[in-house]
């Protein structure tokens, strides 16, 4: 997650002027290819072709849920991050409307102070409203495919507006239970859910300028598939940075 974060830093300290609506004569470098600038492959982009933004973006994430489980109340150490690759595709001539879709990770990671406990008998997941003597986290890595409508300025200085959804599969499901004693840490991971929903589908929002833009997310798929289990519905809120 440390090494994650580094490098995002650093490549924001070489995108903060890298994308360029090509109007104007001052913007000599609008056609240079690569990291940093405006990537338009291995040759330069035709004058007249529109230019495309947010294909590549990585998201730091503030994960939460909602359902039977009130929001707000986990700790604010539930970090994640995710990433996307995106095709732009433009609807209008200035690419003020754009289509948006490709393919997207998220890492989950929900801090709390309870536990899960599972029911064999009838295949279900609960929570447990006692608190514990342990640090507990649920966690889970997602793959979806994305779709987004853009909507955006015709200038390099845009403000944009993406909405979309996305369809995606859950893997490793976990909760994590750290233990202290005098003895030191005892790590336990249990992956045993058995009424574990891997299809989730959420809709999305994200609005900011140029590169940076704020980011949420609600998954309307339950974690838990069975009716007796606690419903819990993830909720992500976080940073969106745009490299190109």
């Amino acid at each position: 997650m440390k090494s994650l974060v580094l490098i995002i830093l650093l490549f924001t300290t070489q995108i903060a002027f890298c994308q360029y609506d090509g109007k104007g004569a001052d913007e000599a470098s609008r056609f240079r290819p690569g990291s940093g600038w405006f990537y338009t492959g291995l040759r330069p982009a035709k004058s007249e072709r529109p230019r495309k933004y947010d294909r590549l973006i990585f998201d730091i994430l503030y994960n939460d849920w909602t359902g039977d489980l009130k929001p707000f109340q986990v700790k604010p150490t539930s970090i994640g991050f995710g990433t996307s690759l995106m095709f732009d595709l433009p609807l209008t001539k200035g690419n003020t409307i754009s289509l948006g879709w490709g393919v997207n990770y998220n890492r989950t990671h929900i801090q709390h102070n309870n536990t899960f406990f599972t029911d064999l008998n009838n295949k279900s997941t609960k929570y447990s409203p006692s608190p514990v003597e342990m640090n507990s986290s649920l966690n889970y890595n997602q793959f979806a495919i994305p779709i987004e409508i853009r909507f955006r300025n015709e200038s390099w200085k845009h403000f944009k507006v993406h909405i979309g959804g996305k369809i995606g599969y859950i893997t490793n499901l976990n909760e994590k239970n750290v233990l202290k004693d005098e003895t030191g840490k005892t790590k336990i991971k249990d992956y045993h859910f058995p009424d574990e929903n891997n299809l989730q589908y959420s809709a999305h929002v994200r609005f900011g300028l140029r590169n940076f833009a704020l980011f949420g997310e609600y998954n309307f798929a339950p974690l838990f598939s069975n009716s007796l289990s606690t419903q819990i519905n993830v909720l992500r809120l976080g940073l969106s940075i745009s490299l190109f």
